[in-house]
């Protein structure tokens, strides 16, 4: 179902709005990607975090608001494929267990190679906002 509220469509249909969110979410996974394997995994990051991409939709953020953490989830994805490759560690755990292991209540991993700090700052606003997300009771 589609409304039209002061020239703005509100699409009820929360599949719809992800799509209209996220119109690239399925490609993530192939632009996260270094080697095949990674694929698989990489959508398993994209299952795991499109609760929290519907939650915040839910909220009626700003739109700049909602790209923001939609860009830092991204981001984040490319983290957790890159964090795999440095620590050999984390191959051996489940996509959810490296995601709880890089954010924190703090922030998330710092980004390399390295952004700005302003960047930095609004990634780690996007990591606290998902870790309360996941660890909510």
């Amino acid at each position: 179902m589609v409304k039209k509220v002061n020239r703005e469509l509100i699409i009820s249909d929360p599949t719809a709005q992800l799509a209209q969110y996220c119109p690239d979410l399925s490609n993530w996974p192939e632009s996260w990607h270094f080697d095949d394997p990674d694929i698989p995994l990489g959508e398993r990051i994209v299952q795991y975090v499109k609760p929290f991409l519907l939650d915040l939709l839910e909220q009626k953020l700003a739109t700049k608001t909602l790209h923001k953490h939609r860009d830092n989830i991204w981001l984040l994805g490319g983290e957790v494929i890159r964090e795999r490759y440095e620590d050999e560690r984390l191959l051996k755990l489940p996509v959810e267990q490296v995601i709880i292991k890089l954010i924190h209540e703090d922030g998330g991993p710092l980004i390399y190679p390295r952004i700005s700090e302003l960047q930095q700052e609004s990634f780690d606003a996007t990591c606290r906002k998902f870790y309360r997300f996941i660890n909510r009771p």
